[in-house]
């Protein structure tokens, strides 16, 4: 018999659905040496949203959250679901191996950097030892490793960030729906990065499953929920 997670059994006998729902909010920080770091500007926004919604449905939440935002939470949301802290994307990685065969979906909001010094300092750089040059190499695409291993009654919703004519910002998305083995992608411009809405779309792979919009990051997230 096709393996089935908890809440589906739960389900057959009538009682109430409650998926367990991992959402990933925030940026990741990156060291360059002991007090300095490369990062974005996500302030883990629409990742609360999704996170709040979704507890709205009856989901059990798993919040992963990036460096600096947990005292930045709402109390409602510290008191019901559980929040990890993380702060690199070997971090995120790490985490998301330990969770992500037990849940039902997963919602990645986080915006994951994609570059990292290749070799971090082991102290404080002084001024008078500059000028530096860094060396930056590609971060490990954690999405795409772990679902490696999907299964098919797991959803998993991606996001993009991109820029550009909309017809390749799509191309993109869809190539990244691709690679990442989600079900959905919700693409969004860099203008959506700490700002209250976002211009975006949903696309999934059969095509455009909600189309482009200025909306809310709360009116978005409900649209997120509604895919799992």
């Amino acid at each position: 018999m096709k393996h089935r997670p908890e809440w589906w059994n739960r389900q057959i006998r009538g009682n109430p659905i409650e998926m367990r729902t991992v959402v990933t909010a925030g940026p990741t920080r990156e060291y360059i040496d002991t007090v300095r770091f490369v990062s974005n500007a996500s302030t883990g926004r629409m990742g609360r949203e999704v996170a709040t919604e979704a507890m709205r449905a009856g989901h059990d939440v798993t919040l992963l959250l990036g460096p600096g935002l947990v005292d930045s939470m709402d109390r409602t949301i510290l008191d019901d679901c559980q929040i990890i802290p993380f702060i690199s994307v070997s971090d995120l990685r790490g985490e998301l191996e330990r969770r992500f065969e037990d849940c039902d979906a997963l919602v990645m909001t986080a915006a994951v950097g994609d570059f990292r010094v290749e070799q971090e300092f082991p102290a404080k750089i002084r001024r008078s030892d500059g000028p530096i040059t860094l060396c930056m190499v590609p971060t490990e695409d954690v999405l795409a490793a772990v679902t490696k291993n999907k299964r098919e009654n797991q959803v998993v919703v991606a996001f993009a960030v991109e820029d550009g004519p909309r017809n390749e910002v799509e191309a993109r998305a869809r190539d990244e729906l691709a690679a990442k083995n989600a079900d959905f992608v919700v693409v969004n411009t860099p203008a959506a990065i700490a700002a209250q809405e976002s211009l975006a779309c949903i696309l999934s792979r059969d095509g455009v499953h909600l189309p482009w919009a200025m909306r809310s990051k709360a009116q978005l997230a409900v649209e997120v929920v509604k895919l799992l």
